[in-house]
């Protein structure tokens, strides 16, 4: 998490425990932005709170969203209830919640991991990938050089898919050495016409970053259910020549 969206957070969590709460009420009269400058003003509040909720729910910090608004209120008008040694004790707080969150969230991982390798049909391999043979082709193998043509779908431990080639009904073609580092080793023991089911690591998938705007979580497991269908297939339209931080291909 960048420094601007930790600071903002920090402020914000300590803000909701230290404020006292208004007993205020008001009825809203909604006004749409119409100068360029209350439009351009309006579409920054909301990206930069869309970013903040979307920081928040991945690190787990659970916010108060009147006093969202009351801190940048008071933050714009130069009237923060925070001197320095406050805002370091915040820092201080934010970086133990996190770094809790983080210890559960990574023994949830872990211990999913360790359950699922006592599974009959379980392959572990000694990088820590995880796999299951639901199908074996019978044909080539690729290299970590060669383009393929799969199908799959990712979800996380919990069930919740994040991706499905199925759901768009169409395959991908990408460069196998543009992805995870899971699916790149494990993409190599699938024979052509085969079906695997692989169960990734975080530190062979997306890591501490995370990735799709949150749906990922930093440090999640992943599960990947992959149909191997071509080796360096034709150039069709659908084939992707995007980075890694695309491959696998995640759309919302």
């Amino acid at each position: 998490m960048k420094r601007l969206a930790l600071i903002t957070i920090a402020i914000l969590c300590v803000t909701a425990t230290y404020a006292q709460k208004s007993k205020k009420t008001s009825t809203a009269v909604v006004v749409a932005p119409k100068t360029v400058t209350e439009i351009t003003s309006y579409a920054l509040g909301v990206n930069m709170l869309s970013g903040l909720k979307q920081n928040a729910e991945q690190y787990g910090i659970k916010l108060d969203w009147k006093w969202v608004i009351k801190g940048l209120k008071e933050a714009s008008e130069d009237k923060s209830q925070f001197n320095e040694t406050q805002l370091r004790d915040a820092f201080a707080m934010l970086d133990s919640l996190v770094k809790d969150n983080n210890k559960e969230k990574a023994k949830v991982q872990k211990d999913f991991l360790t359950e699922n390798a006592k599974k009959e049909g379980i392959v572990v391999t000694p990088s820590g990938l995880q796999y299951k043979v639901i199908r074996m082709g019978n044909g080539a193998k690729p290299t970590a050089d060669d383009k393929v043509k799969v199908q799959y779908e990712g979800k996380t431990i919990d069930g919740k898919v994040f991706d499905s080639s199925y759901q768009r009904g169409e395959p991908i073609t990408f460069p196998l050495n543009n992805v995870i580092k899971g699916w790149v080793e494990g993409i190599q023991l699938m024979p052509v016409g085969s079906k695997f089911v692989f169960y990734i690591p975080s530190e062979l998938a997306y890591g501490e970053q995370g990735a799709g705007g949150g749906a990922i979580e930093p440090n999640s497991t992943l599960i990947f259910e992959v149909e191997l269908l071509e080796i360096n297939p034709k150039e069709d339209e659908h084939a992707d020549e995007h980075g890694k931080t695309d491959q696998p291909r995640i759309r919302f």
